[in-house]
């Protein structure tokens, strides 16, 4: 037995964790970097089967009031032309996409205040009753009473990554806020009954292989549902321009170590690990989910969070089947 498939079945085993056990995981090269993957791949069957979930996801507006240090939304960028759909679109798009066949719908914007707790929780509502479609929120950081309302109307699902598990680094790079906020947003909305998903980017200038550990640590302990893992991507218009974009391999190191450690949480082959052309690898090293946007054509331009997303106009039903096909070729099955 390898030394490396001692490290994988202690982490699988999930006593007392630890950053530095994590660690030489997160270092595999060569031949344990195949045995990590494989590992993880069998891990992934065990407990997900061989079924894909599959998301819509549907970016309704991109003006945010944060000052994050790495996205192409943030407040004081003066060259993004802003958009936000009206409640009326929001709600028709979600329906197109119910009736083309997904069955999980994300809502996801900037930081957006105009969308109060009222509206957003009529658009919900609406959703709820129109469509058999299961909800997630990705809206950020608000009022805990804006969350409990939006779970009576009907949400399923709220996604907020953490983003980077280094309070100092976290704090740095988001001025509007702190990371003991954040904290204590995924906390609520844990204790008020969502689907919490959580995340972090690989790559994030000043991150460290011990912060990755602990990045993985934390999903662990706010025992979320979901976990989007992708690649720092340098916008060229944000302050962390000019740094070099995250690894896709370190990404993929990333998403196995954490489907070892989380059993069957939903793992995503995220956007940015895509753009990083990851999707198949992610799907053969952990992953069980893939985002697929239905943001009208008209706008996917617009939502510029980091460069190089695809934009192209495609039927939604006609995308859908065509990635429940490219799944099954992989053995697969789109859900």
């Amino acid at each position: 037995m390898s030394e490396i498939t001692d490290v994988l079945k202690e982490i699988a085993a999930g006593k007392d964790s630890t950053p530095e056990l994590l660690i030489p995981a997160l270092e595999a090269e060569e031949e344990n970097l195949s045995t990590l993957f494989e590992f993880a791949d069998r891990q992934r069957k065990e407990f997900c089967g061989d079924v894909v979930h599959i998301r819509a996801i549907l970016e309704f507006s991109n003006y945010c009031r944060c000052d994050c240090a790495y996205c192409g939304l943030f407040a004081g960028n003066k060259n993004l032309a802003r958009y936000r759909m009206t409640p009326e679109e929001i709600v028709g798009t979600a329906l197109e996409a119910a009736q083309a066949g997904y069955r999980t719908l994300v809502l996801q914007s900037g930081e957006d205040l105009w969308y109060t707790k009222e509206r957003l929780g009529e658009i919900v509502r609406e959703i709820k009753e129109k469509s058999e479609l299961a909800v997630t929120l990705s809206v950020g950081e608000r009022p805990f009473d804006h969350y409990a309302y939006w779970k009576e109307c009907g949400a399923d699902r709220f996604l907020i990554k953490h983003e980077t598990a280094d309070q100092a680094l976290y704090d740095r790079y988001h001025p509007h806020s702190s990371y003991m906020r954040r904290l204590a947003c995924q906390k609520e909305l844990y204790r008020l009954g969502y689907e919490l998903g959580s995340g972090f980017m690989v790559g994030l200038p000043g991150q460290t292989m011990k912060t990755l550990a602990e990045d993985i640590l934390h999903l662990k302990e706010l025992q979320v549902s979901m976990a989007g893992i992708g690649p720092y991507i340098c916008h060229p218009g944000t302050r962390l321009r000019g740094n070099q974009d995250g690894s896709a391999q370190l990404t993929l190191k990333a998403v196995a170590v954490s489907r070892i450690l989380l059993k069957d949480v939903n793992l995503p082959s995220t956007t940015a690990l895509n753009i990083k052309g990851g999707l198949r690898d992610a799907l053969n090293c952990g992953a069980n989910v893939i985002m697929q946007k239905v943001t009208p054509s008209r706008y996917r331009d617009l939502y510029d969070i980091y460069p190089g997303r695809e934009t192209k106009e495609m039927d939604l039903a006609r995308q859908l089947s065509d990635l429940k096909y490219n799944l099954s070729q992989m053995g697969r099955t789109g859900l």
